[in-house]
């Protein structure tokens, strides 16, 4: 069984920097699996059948991804269709009822600065608040929501930042580790 399963949402990961440096320290945790869906699905085409198994063989599951308009990436939003509407809604007692009370984190980057995620900024609401969706996909589906874990200004990140936000990303995940066994 995986213990902690990520997936990685990312449209551009060849460029991405923060994203990539928080996979890469991430995955090099022992237990931890870094699934870059894009790479796997570059079509769209999402399989519901492997999704379903990969996500009953986690016992944490972390969902990864730069923030786009306000909201997730694409291929995000068709694997929550894809996947979740299957094992929620079409196999409940085979599979969805089987992921009840594991834990769920966001970790999401933005490429603006935190002032700009305020009732007063660019963006006018808290990136928490726009994250509000996938909360409601969490309850939902009866999995453990966690306080997401949130990356500013990740387009202007300089390297020193990125390897602090890796440590961080790190030590969030072994805390979710320590709670859950708790």
């Amino acid at each position: 069984m995986t213990q902690t399963l990520i997936l990685l949402f990312h449209p551009d990961y060849q460029s991405s920097c923060a994203n990539r440096t928080l996979a890469d320290a991430a995955g090099s945790r022992p237990g931890t699996s870094v699934v870059d869906m894009q790479a796997l699905y570059p079509d769209g085409r999402i399989d519901g059948d492997a999704e379903a198994a990969r996500l009953l063989s986690a016992e944490r599951i972390v969902l990864q991804f730069p923030v786009q308009w306000y909201s997730t990436p694409p291929l995000l939003k068709a694997w929550q269709d894809a996947v979740l509407t299957r094992m929620f809604y079409i196999h409940y007692e085979a599979e969805g009822a089987k992921l009840a009370g594991r834990p769920l984190l966001i970790a999401a980057t933005a490429g603006n600065i935190p002032e700009a995620y305020t009732t007063s900024g660019a963006n006018l609401f808290s990136l928490r608040d726009l994250l509000k969706p996938l909360q409601a996909t969490a309850h939902r589906c009866a999995l453990a929501w966690q306080e997401p874990f949130l990356i500013y200004d990740a387009r202007r990140a300089d390297a020193e930042a990125l390897e602090a936000a890796a440590e961080h990303y790190v030590a969030r995940l072994a805390q979710l580790e320590t709670r859950q066994a708790a």
